[in-house]
């Protein structure tokens, strides 16, 4: 049985995949938060399409893949496992890349649903709705985690944009914590790097604007 870090993350000997599992969310789904909160429990890195409404390109992705418009949506390239429905996927990444167990919190059902969509209630939709954008050549990298109220706002713009991204979970108890302090002397989320520009920016009221300046459409006045 893998070693339980305290706090938020679950660590030590699990198993961690050799590609970034991907999945198809948006921010301001409760279903797609509880799979959210699974990823930080278990520290893995996600590589995130997101699919908020009225988005051209991950949304109709998800409709192709798997038949059906519904979110979250989870693939994961090491095993070929593709599903839908929340539950079903926190409990696979449980048993795939952690100990079995899933945190009580996680498995209350429709209480669980209720919680999480309260947590978003305060955000006013934010993070639901598409806002027209240039589409990346290459994922944005962010090291964030779902507790964060600045990493999500910085979030909030990356799926709003539908900008895919590679989300490095960082929830305290996360040794990537230790391994980020090593590497740039200190450490503090979100943080992002976009290998599209060459741009690293610390602070989300500094990274909502970059990604708004850089990828954000004008539209055009009539």
């Amino acid at each position: 049985r893998c070693r339980k870090v305290k706090e938020t993350s679950k660590v030590g000997q699990c198993p961690r995949p050799a590609k970034p599992i991907e999945i198809y969310e948006f921010e301001g789904c409760p279903f797609c938060r509880k799979v959210r909160e699974m990823v930080s429990v278990l520290d893995l890195d996600v590589l995130y399409y997101p699919c908020p409404k009225g988005s051209p390109t991950f949304r109709p992705k998800v409709l192709e893949m798997g038949g059906k418009r519904q979110f979250p949506y989870m693939v994961d390239p090491n095993t070929g496992v593709a599903m839908y429905e929340s539950d079903d996927i926190i409990n696979y990444l449980a048993k795939t890349y952690g100990d079995g167990s899933v945190p009580i919190m996680l498995k209350l059902g429709l209480l669980t649903t209720i919680t999480a969509g309260l947590a978003l209630s305060g955000r006013s939709g934010k993070g639901s709705s598409y806002t027209p954008a240039k589409l990346p050549s290459q994922p944005i990298e962010i090291w964030a985690y779902e507790g964060s109220p600045f990493c999500k706002i910085a979030r909030e713009t990356l799926v709003e944009l539908e900008l895919p991204h590679l989300l490095h979970s960082c929830a305290r108890g996360s040794p990537k914590r230790q391994d980020f302090f090593k590497k740039y002397g200190l450490f503090q989320a979100p943080y992002i790097e976009d290998p599209n520009t060459g741009v690293k920016m610390f602070e989300s009221a500094d990274i909502v604007e970059y990604l708004r300046a850089t990828y954000a459409l004008r539209q055009r006045l009539s």
